[in-house]
């Protein structure tokens, strides 16, 4: 392309299929890929890794101090995730491995296993099928940076990594109750976690080396490693806190590794806000396009301008504002597009409110240029939508706008002639927000991948959900 005709009109179609199948992450991850492993026959090697199509799967890391409870997350996470748990003891005791023979030689002499040793078996099996497609969750390792930074130079990469804290002192108390079954491995605690089995009580034992000084020394050789790995980990670190109950725990951390990490693909936000009136769109438009240099594409504001403007579509507009009828959805889409297909909403992206009400009117604006590419739901209850409009005043003299409870005029003088626009009459109100959400259904299935927020609550609280929602990746698909 020439450079001199940039900003180039690319059509929408494009970054939107791109965003919706992962396009940039998957040419990002294979050329990573390429890089590491440099093979001698490129093209083969890609074709070989698209067809593993595996970009998507669990490749978790969970690190922890003793009794910080890591064995039991990777367990739950492999289970619910349908993936794959690595060890250092399934490793160690695979079959038919020569990798894992001289692990276990080595372990029952020494009581460890080399760092070489280690990750060269963590190579083999995450080799293997079930692992390329299923995924992988490594428990305790890497333990040392040695091994941390030997697993990167493999190009070995986690997408997430856990890393569980809590203070010694409750490490230490936790640690005197540990109880493991030896016909299933499972671990039980005195206090926390006891079976309900007297078949399982009865054949519990006592792992070795949980005494309170052997914890307190295994503790101590966990700080000084922990903290020369994290920060091999920057931006898929998540911190979470052992000293809370074990479920609680689990979905923070299940919630963070079904999270897809913010993209470095260029990305044009198109964002469409829908809501009943009195949900607070205006606003939240107002913020984004503040923040980010979007667009504020208000419908109603627009249709205004174009009649002010005496447009050819302000003509045709004129008339339905003179007998105060609803504009035709046609012309509405027609203008709608017009704008948003100018080179500042190309450029910059857009926030549009105040349309589509409804699916017929969602599926005329899925034209190029005009689809967007985040869609958000602002929910709010009567109750508040009332509160929030009927309450609402404006000072014919000056034209400044009070609201009786949260911004009363200073002075009874004003009070005394403040006026109420008759759309904000509780009548019209309900019968607004009443036509909103009764047609809700069927634009929320429309809009597949839309994020619905809860919009009674502090603005700026959900500005931020807005941002996290825009900056964010949308979900993968799931098979």
């Amino acid at each position: 392309m020439d450079a001199t005709t940039a900003p180039h009109r690319i059509p929408s179609e494009m970054p939107q299929y791109g965003e919706a199948n992962h396009i940039f992450e998957m040419m990002q991850n294979m050329l990573e890929q390429l890089l590491i492993h440099r093979p001698e026959e490129p093209i083969p090697f890609m074709i070989d890794y698209l067809q593993q199509n595996n970009d998507n799967v669990p490749k978790i890391v969970v690190l922890g101090p003793p009794a910080a409870g890591k064995t039991t997350i990777a367990m739950w996470l492999c289970k619910h995730l349908k993936s794959n748990l690595l060890t250092m003891e399934n490793l160690i005791a695979k079959d038919f491995s020569s990798l894992a023979a001289d692990a276990r030689r080595h372990y029952q002499k020494m009581k460890s296993v080399p760092s070489m040793l280690l990750v060269r078996l963590i190579q083999e099996r995450l080799r293997e099928e079930g692992c390329v497609k299923q995924g992988w969750i490594l428990d305790g390792i890497p333990a040392t940076r040695e091994q941390a930074l030997m697993i990167q130079s493999l190009g070995i990469v986690p997408r997430h990594v856990i890393a569980l804290s809590a203070p010694d002192t409750v490490l230490i108390e936790r640690n005197l109750g540990k109880r493991i079954d030896p016909q299933t491995g499972e671990i039980y605690h005195t206090t926390f976690d006891w079976p309900p089995e007297p078949e399982i009580q009865n054949r519990l034992v006592v792992p070795a080396g949980i005494s309170e000084l052997e914890t307190a020394q295994k503790l101590l050789e966990h700080q000084r490693n922990i903290v020369r790995i994290l920060p091999l980990y920057p931006k898929i670190l998540k911190v979470i806190s052992a000293d809370q109950p074990c479920v609680d725990v689990f979905y923070q951390a299940l919630t963070y590794v079904q999270t897809n990490h913010q993209s470095n693909a260029p990305f044009t936000p198109r964002v469409l806000l829908c809501g009943p009136v009195g949900s607070g769109k205006s606003l939240q438009a107002a913020l984004l396009a503040q923040k980010y240099s979007l667009v504020n594409v208000c419908c109603g504001q627009l249709l205004k301008e174009a009649v002010a403007d005496k447009s050819k579509y302000g003509e045709v507009i004129q008339p339905f504002f003179e007998k105060e009828m609803a504009v035709p959805d046609g012309i509405v889409k027609k203008l709608l597009c017009q704008r948003l297909s100018q080179l500042d909403c190309l450029q910059r992206g857009w926030v549009l409110h105040g349309f589509p009400r409804d699916v017929d009117q969602a599926r005329l604006l899925t034209g190029r240029d005009c689809t967007p590419n985040r869609v958000f739901f602002l929910n709010v209850p009567l109750d508040s939508i009332i509160e929030r409009l009927t309450l609402r005043r404006t000072d014919p003299v000056t034209g400044e706008r009070y609201h009786l409870m949260y911004k009363p005029p200073p002075t009874m003088e004003i009070q005394a002639r403040l006026l109420q626009n008759p759309k904000d009459s509780e009548e019209q109100v309900k019968l607004q927000t009443d036509q909103f959400y009764r047609k809700c259904p069927e634009l929320e299935q429309f809009y597949e991948q839309a994020i619905t927020l809860n919009g009674d609550q502090d603005p700026y609280t959900v500005f931020e959900y807005l941002e996290s929602g825009i900056i964010n990746p949308l979900p993968s698909k799931v098979p």
